[in-house]
């Protein structure tokens, strides 16, 4: 079928198939070493690199946010910077700043931790909102612009953010505007006993993260996050997308549902899944496995029906269930 018709099918390239995915899993098992029984988590950090967006952790102190974001960059070679928001923290001190040289008689420019290939944005949600939406140009257009001139970031790019959902004296929200800027929202949760158990032998008598290889490097990682744009997305699946994006903005429990932009997001990270899983082509379960760590945090519930403890993800998995799914051909 042509690349724009009704089927799924196309003829796959088989060594670029394996390109991506041989490559992405390599990545995945290399930070194996370090971030213990999370497959799915893994397979949704890869997911948000392949497609260059970027990934909110909103989850509980000590269960390896920081340690996944470490693992993530030193398997792929590339520069890591951190970031511990704070309220006292100002725009410059994450974009940079010109300073003056006695020496040349010359404002020098003083880079910024964001001018890495990845950035570790702890705790984002203890900066001021001005601190924050420093951060927005980055995420969106991979640049920063300091005193009117514009400088272009590494690539490949990727925010990993954190927030801690208990603590919230002391805390700004992260505005819609910003989550909308991220590609998924994770929740890795606690181990189970079996890994929690696991972690304790590994951890015992060295920290395997010293000791991580390289894997893949950032000119890799960019030639395959240009290779996902290649994977197929059929008109039935595109239709697919649109009409769950468009049912978060139909629903009488929210008060606001998911952007444009939500959609895109949605294709990219199917797409980025899929190159994952070794094929070519996007399927609508992709669509669905996908749906509630890309849409969830851009929804926002209405008042009355958070009283009566409606959350996003019950109001999400109401639209899953009744939006239909278009029939997958055989692929064969």
């Amino acid at each position: 079928m042509g690349k724009n018709g009704g089927s799924y099918g196309m003829t796959e390239r088989l060594t670029e198939r394996e390109s991506i995915s041989t490559r992405c899993k390599a990545v995945m098992q290399n930070i194996s070493r370090v971030i213990v029984g999370k497959t799915s988590s893994l397979e949704l950090l890869l997911t948000a690199l392949l497609a260059e967006g970027h990934l909110l952790l909103d989850d509980v102190p000590g269960v390896g946010k920081t340690l996944l974001a470490r693992s993530l960059a030193k398997s792929m070679g590339g520069t890591f910077k951190r970031i511990q928001f704070t309220p006292d923290l100002l725009p410059a001190d994450v974009t940079g700043f010109n300073i003056y040289d006695r020496q040349s008689g010359q404002f020098k420019f003083q880079p910024g931790p964001v001018m890495a290939n990845v950035l570790l944005a702890d705790e984002i949600n203890r900066a001021i909102p001005r601190t924050q939406s420093s951060l927005l140009e980055s995420m969106e257009e991979g640049q920063v612009t300091v005193d009117g001139v514009t400088l272009t970031l590494p690539r490949p790019f990727m925010v990993i953010a954190t927030q801690n959902p208990v603590e919230l004296e002391g805390t700004f929200p992260l505005p819609e505007a910003q989550l909308d800027r991220f590609l998924l929202c994770l929740k890795m949760g606690y181990p189970s006993a079996v890994d929690e158990v696991t972690i304790l032998d590994r951890f015992q008598q060295d920290d395997p993260l010293a000791n991580l290889e390289v894997v893949i490097t950032p000119s890799q990682v960019f030639t395959l996050q240009q290779a996902r744009r290649e994977i197929l997305v059929a008109a039935p699946v595109k239709d697919y997308i649109v009409n769950l994006v468009r049912a978060t903005r139909e629903s009488a429990s929210l008060r606001f549902g998911a952007s444009p932009r939500a959609s895109l997001h949605l294709m990219r990270a199917a797409q980025a899944l899929a190159a994952l899983r070794g094929r070519t082509y996007v399927l609508p379960d992709d669509v669905k496995w996908l749906a509630e760590p890309v849409l969830c945090h851009r929804l926002i519930v209405d008042t009355k029906e958070m009283v009566r403890g409606v959350t996003a993800e019950k109001v999400l998995a109401e639209i899953i269930s009744r939006v239909a799914i278009p029939a997958s051909p055989d692929l064969e």
